[in-house]
């Protein structure tokens, strides 16, 4: 006869046991987890959207106008482009030149002038001049220098600081030393080399006699006519100093007796509808992250509410940014250009509106939008900021404060799932411990029921 009661095998049963025992406190702890995850997650992307518009305000503010400005020349001679502060007019030039870096080349190097050969020193346009150690250019010690060996010498040189780069080439067979001028300008050109210092015969004679692959020249561009204007000569082909808040490039040269170019500076309708509208695009980024964290959730419709649902600061922060835009000049604010707000919250910008008032009044609009800078903020631009700052400040801003917080939670809820590990690993103990014992008192049973059975017969059939 055996017993009929259930067998247990002592691990799996403790195990459920110990689950069932802590099943509630597990539900509440993975909650907690979650929601302290999701909590995280959505700072992230706030703290993302706002750090974002933060840098839209500043490179707005970096433009020191909302207005844009375009320069244009009447020919292919170069590019240009105009700041802000342009004044509107029309120029004439006369691209004489264009500056050019020297390039000069010494061939007949050969590859058994004697290492340890004294010292080059290179002279450049301007009169200054560094010093080439050759006795250390020998680098695989092989007693002779290569036309590279020494180019790679005047690479590294002392007092070379990147002015001039060595390198070589090789022409039917011959190696050939080619020294550039990293910058356009006579000034920079190599004016000579001084090899007085060479004491290899061989390589004084080749490196004496240079080949020029291009003269180094300074740019000279005439305001006005050639020979009757003003004549400007420099270094550099392109000119930022000539007209205020404006920049000229210059790329090809015109030829003798040519018509100067007209350079033509005026307002850019279309660069101002650009900034206005990365403005806009800016603000409804940041506006719809809001929205979406915010959102309080519909259940009718199946949408689910936001991380930070009905979130009181998140919320003070949209309305703040919908108040900033309110922001007027007498009469005038950012509707009067065509910047409004739909129904949802968003912006939108209407160019031809914004076009009627720049052309009607062209001054006001730069004064609504203000500047975002720290010493002098204003407008909307300033307001903007300083709303924002309330939650980047790195000592007392919101996003600071709730990452704090989140960061003390994380801390509890690591605690709290440690002690659940310690309650769970205590609890399937006692289970192991009696369901072995269970175990035990089962064998110990049908091992007496079965001396019985050997004792008496088993007469569980009658």
């Amino acid at each position: 006869m055996a017993i009929t009661a259930p067998v247990y095998d002592p691990v799996p049963t403790a195990k459920a046991m110990a689950n069932k025992y802590l099943a509630g406190a597990v539900a509440r702890q993975d909650t907690s987890v979650r929601g302290m995850q999701a909590d995280q997650a959505g700072l992230a992307k706030v703290s993302a959207a706002i750090k974002a518009f933060e840098t839209s305000l500043a490179a707005l503010t970096s433009k020191k106008s909302v207005i844009a400005n375009s320069a244009t020349f009447s020919s292919a001679v170069g590019t240009a482009t105009a700041t802000s502060t342009a004044t509107a007019g029309s120029y004439s030039f006369y691209v004489q030149q264009l500056a050019t870096a020297g390039q000069v080349s010494y061939g007949g190097i050969t590859d058994t002038t004697a290492a340890g050969s004294g010292t080059l020193n290179l002279v450049l346009g301007d009169g200054s001049n560094f010093t080439v150690d050759l006795a250390s250019a020998d680098k695989d010690l092989n007693g002779t220098l290569t036309a590279k060996e020494i180019a790679a010498a005047i690479n590294v040189a002392a007092n070379n600081n990147a002015r001039i780069t060595a390198s070589t080439l090789t022409v039917n067979g011959q190696t050939t030393l080619v020294l550039s001028s990293n910058a356009t300008g006579k000034a920079t050109s190599i004016d000579h080399l001084d090899v007085s210092g060479v004491t290899d015969p061989a390589l004084q004679t080749s490196l004496g006699a240079p080949k020029v692959m291009q003269a180094a020249q300074d740019a000279v561009v005439w305001v006005g006519p050639q020979g009757t204007g003003e004549k400007i000569t420099q270094a550099s082909n392109t000119f930022s100093n000539v007209i205020d808040g404006v920049s000229m490039t210059f790329t090809k040269a015109q030829a003798v007796g040519e018509t100067p170019v007209t350079l033509t500076v005026g307002n850019d309708a279309a660069g101002t509808a650009a900034n206005v509208q990365a403005f806009v695009d800016a603000y409804n980024k940041l506006d719809a992250v809001l929205k979406d964290v915010t959102n309080p959730g519909d259940p009718k419709t199946g949408v689910a509410p936001g991380v930070f649902a009905n979130d009181s600061g998140l919320v003070a922060l949209r309305n703040g940014m919908k108040n900033s835009m309110r922001q007027a000049l007498g009469t005038q604010s950012l509707v009067t250009y065509g910047i409004m707000a739909t129904r949802e919250g968003s912006l939108t910008l209407d160019s031809t509106r914004l076009g009627k008032a720049l052309a009607a009044d062209p001054t006001s609009l730069d004064k609504i939008f203000g500047s975002a800078s720290l010493s002098a903020p204003s407008g909307v631009l300033g307001g903007m900021d300083k709303l924002m700052n309330q939650w980047t400040d790195l000592t007392k801003g919101q996003l600071v404060n709730r990452r704090g917080a989140l960061d003390k939670l994380q801390i509890k809820l690591t605690s709290k799932q440690a002690e659940l590990d310690r309650q769970y690993e205590g609890v399937y103990k006692r289970y192991l411990d009696q369901y072995v014992k269970l175990q035990t008192l089962q064998s110990q049973m049908n091992g007496t029921l079965s001396m019985f059975d050997a004792m008496f017969g088993n007469k569980s059939s009658n």
